[in-house]
């Protein structure tokens, strides 16, 4: 087994219809200059409110990646 060394970096990632788009938006995104993406982890969800419903969702997220020798 090699060894790997990762890097996280933050994200944020939106979506009208749901959290799981916001999260692949922003990973769809990050993976057009990042390679070797590797996970996620959500750590924050939050949503917009118009006329008493969910309007937008918004989700932070950390994604790792390992580091090229």
């Amino acid at each position: 087994m090699s060894n790997h060394i990762y890097k996280k970096i933050e994200l944020v990632g939106s979506s009208p219809n749901s959290i799981e788009e916001a999260v692949q938006n922003a990973i769809s995104k990050a993976s057009q200059s990042l390679r070797n993406l590797r996970w996620f982890e959500i750590l924050e969800t939050r949503g917009q409110i118009e006329d008493g419903r969910i309007a937008h969702w918004q989700v932070t997220i950390k994604v790792g990646f390992t580091l090229e020798d």
